[in-house]
């Protein structure tokens, strides 16, 4: 502890009710009790939102500690430090006199350490005898002490809201992982809905999520997230019950025919080339053809395509193809690649692939190459143009120029 008498004068503010009922909470430690004074600091720490004082004040009152000479507080030691205004900048990595009596200020009024004034307003002790202080006027560190397991439920409390917090983050993170994957299955797979309106939504709702959130934030985009999900999962289930339905009706109908004794396909027997063309049909693999998306949420996704349609302008299906072949010119995509497209994929499908590709150009070393790799998994069954959209539509901002009317 700091020996001998200071000058500094303490900076004096006004008796407050607060004030008072924390002098005379103080005055109530129990007899006998200590606590680590570090121990005490850390839960301060990490409770400093909820005692409101930012981190420059926490150096302060870590500077003040190092002029207590022991380990543990304790009122038998005497809980009073009397360090000089420049003293205690200098631990306190040079802290202005300003700011530092403003940050002395707040530790006050957050109930972490008290006034002990002299009557000239002055900080020293005296000392007996034997070299002991006897008194000391400074900075008190009784509320510390006398609130040590307060401030260890409030770091407690800290700690399970920062939990809360995480927990509602992971959760949020799964939620919209979850949307994002759905919609890129039914758009992919082709289901039925205005998959561009929810796509749509659901960017707005990830728009809502602030740069610093809070737990309140994360929970209400969690709520909206999930009820997007929910939503999604509930349209694409009722599609499935009634493919299903669909499938079954199919076969029952199919199982009436096939039961039905008189059919006429019985009682007269097929010539054997009948049978060849009959065998030769049941034996080839049927191709489902690829899904057609709305003209909208094709312009949004590709929005270049636009300035190739007539007059700068696409309003519809034939304005797309239109400049489809334009494009098609323009990069050098054979006659006979785009054709072979739109045999295999359907004109409008083909128009909207040339409409890919335009808005990949760049990264794209053959454009006519890339047409027939396209082609050739779509004669395979194995290319579907939703998963080039929706990456093209999250490029994009989702937003195109010019839409469909």
């Amino acid at each position: 502890m700091q020996s001998g008498s200071v000058t500094t004068p303490v900076g004096r503010r006004p008796m407050t009710l607060a004030l008072v009922k924390r002098q005379l909470e103080t005055a109530e430690i129990k007899a006998g009790k200590t606590a680590d004074k570090w121990r005490i600091f850390r839960d301060a720490c990490a409770a400093r939102a909820t005692l409101g004082v930012q981190d420059r004040a926490l150096a302060v009152l870590d500077a003040l500690l190092t002029f207590y000479p022991h380990a543990e507080l304790s009122e038998q030691r005497g809980l009073v430090v009397f360090p000089s205004n420049a003293q205690l900048s200098i631990r306190a990595h040079g802290i202005t006199g300003t700011t530092l009596r403003r940050h002395l200020a707040a530790l006050v009024d957050a109930g972490l350490i008290v006034r002990k004034d002299s009557p000239n307003g002055k900080r020293y002790a005296h000392k007996g005898s034997a070299g002991d202080i006897e008194q000391a006027f400074g900075f008190s560190l009784a509320p510390m002490l006398a609130r040590a397991e307060e401030l260890a439920q409030m770091a407690q409390e800290v700690a399970a809201e920062r939990r809360r917090f995480l927990l509602t983050k992971e959760a949020l993170s799964i939620c919209r992982r979850d949307v994002r994957k759905l919609i890129s299955a039914a758009v992919e797979e082709g289901a039925a809905g205005d998959w561009a309106a929810i796509e749509n939504h659901f960017l707005s709702v990830v728009a809502q999520i602030p740069r610093s959130p809070t737990r309140a934030d994360l929970e209400h985009v969690l709520t909206e997230m999930e009820m997007l999900r929910d939503e999604i999962v509930s349209v694409l289930e009722t599609q499935m019950k009634s493919e299903k339905t669909d499938a079954n009706d199919v076969g029952f109908e199919r199982h009436i025919q096939n039961s039905n004794t008189d059919s006429s396909n019985e009682l007269e027997p097929c010539s054997e080339q009948e049978q060849g063309a009959k065998t030769s049909q049941a034996g080839r693999p049927s191709r489902e053809p690829i899904k057609a998306f709305p003209l909208g949420m094709v312009l949004q996704a590709c929005p270049n395509i636009v300035d190739y349609g007539p007059g700068g302008a696409v309003t519809g299906w034939r304005d797309l193809m239109s400049a489809a072949v334009v494009v098609r010119s323009t990069l050098g995509v054979s006659p006979s690649a785009y054709q072979d497209a739109c045999e295999v994929m359907g004109p409008e499908n083909a128009a909207v692939a040339m409409a890919c590709i335009l808005e990949r150009a760049g990264h794209i070393n053959s454009a006519g190459g890339y047409l027939r790799d396209l082609t050739a998994k779509a004669r395979q069954g194995e290319f579907s143009l939703g998963p080039m959209l929706m990456a093209l539509m999250r490029l994009n901002g989702g937003v195109g120029r010019k839409t469909a009317s």
